[in-house]
């Protein structure tokens, strides 16, 4: 369920960033207004999945796709223009969400305690 709230937050954030686009500096009313809700759910919907999937990780996941779907949305909607640089910054950032995804904490021991481990810990004490 976490990721289908991760999911959620990453689909407000590119309606929010594409509203953000169409309110032109906040000077019209219903993009602006769509622009906070959607926001609003955005984070509504990542504070959820960080009750399960690392900070680290759902961030990253949540950037990634983001800056990834925004950058089509804005060459395909908004006829924006990118180069090679974009698309390299791009692949790099992908790359560094997989690393993450597969070596991340959440895959094996990182070697750090958590409260929880403490507190099953202290009761079998």
């Amino acid at each position: 369920m976490s990721y289908l709230y991760l999911a959620l937050a990453i689909a407000g954030e590119l309606i929010g960033s594409s509203l953000l686009k169409a309110s032109e500096g906040f000077s019209k009313l219903f993009p602006t207004i769509g622009v906070i809700v959607s926001f609003v759910g955005c984070f509504f919907f990542l504070s959820l999945s960080l009750k399960t999937i690392p900070l680290n990780t759902a961030y990253a996941i949540w950037s990634g796709v983001g800056i990834v779907a925004t950058t089509i949305i804005s060459v395909l909607i908004w006829k924006e223009r990118i180069n090679t640089a974009s698309i390299t910054g791009i692949i790099l950032i992908l790359i560094g969400v997989v690393i993450l995804n597969l070596f991340g904490p959440g895959h094996g021991e990182s070697g750090h305690e958590t409260s929880e481990t403490i507190i099953i810990n202290e009761k079998m004490e």
